[in-house]
């Protein structure tokens, strides 16, 4: 049995679960979390404790931690791809922002409602004279998009079939075409194009349409391999996935955490691309 398991349980907290012992029995007093580490205002490095991430996705999980009376550390496990298969060996409990896939799902146990929703935008330059009122209005106009972007399976068909997109290593280099004139809209996510405009110095001169044309989730995923993933623990996750999306806290988690990502720009302290 993992230590894990085993660790911190009280007299008072057998006491407090009362009838419900033998559902909890299994209960994890610690869980191991990581996520995507150059992904603000989502998630990213913490300057000053580069072994863990901070940003809106730490903030959610930390109260969700505290409301079941858990503790959920959230560290920095190498690039995106080295993460995810942390969290798949089971080496690492969660996946803070797991993207829902058909691959995804043999290996994790994504819990929903997602913890945060990602809405991508049609970025252009301010003066772009291109009018979207829909996906639709991008036919036969040439955009980019980051391979790191996670869209929903849909909307990547749609694309594929549709739309005329340049893949870019990161935003950074999207953005950089964009202002270029060598295409004519980036495809970004509301906050980490903020984000990433913030960084490039580019706010003033890019604009954002504001209906998004896709919303994928960024889910909670417990890997199959965790020591910690039972019922129990699925269950209260899962409970208070949907109590945050009724409360919409989590739009004013990601405002407060890009302009805690603005106030970091304005050190010498290095941002991480994406």
């Amino acid at each position: 049995m993992d230590l894990r398991r085993l660790a911190g349980w009280s007299l008072s907290g057998l006491l407090a679960v009362g009838p419900g012992l033998t559902l909890a029995a299994g209960k994890c007093e610690r869980l191991i979390a990581t996520g995507s580490p150059d992904a603000p205002p989502y998630l990213w490095q913490d300057p000053q404790d580069p072994k863990h991430l901070i940003g809106a996705g730490a903030d959610l999980l930390a109260q969700v931690a505290t409301e079941l009376g858990i503790k959920i550390e959230l560290l920095y496990a190498g690039k995106r791809a080295q993460a995810l298969d942390e969290v798949r060996s089971g080496r690492m409990d969660l996946l803070t922002d797991a993207p829902l896939t058909t691959a995804g799902l043999e290996a994790l146990d994504y819990v929903h409602p997602p913890l945060l929703q990602n809405d991508y935008l049609v970025w252009t330059r301010k003066d772009s004279t291109l009018v979207v009122n829909g996906a639709e209005d991008l036919h036969g106009h040439s955009g980019a998009l980051s391979e790191k972007s996670r869209m929903t399976a849909e909307f990547g068909v749609f694309a594929e079939q549709k739309l005329s997109l340049t893949r870019t290593p990161n935003l950074t280099q999207a953005f950089q075409k964009l202002l270029l004139g060598e295409v004519e809209y980036v495809l970004a996510g509301r906050y980490s194009g903020l984000a990433m405009a913030q960084t490039l110095g580019m706010a003033k001169d890019l604009q954002a349409a504001p209906q998004p044309v896709d919303q994928p989730g960024l889910f909670l995923a417990v890997s199959h391999n965790s020591a910690c993933n039972d019922p129990w623990l699925r269950g209260q996750l899962a409970q208070k996935m949907t109590e945050l999306s009724a409360s919409g806290l989590a739009e004013a988690v990601l405002q407060r955490n890009l302009e805690r990502w603005n106030t970091q720009l304005q050190t010498p302290a290095s941002a991480p691309k994406q």
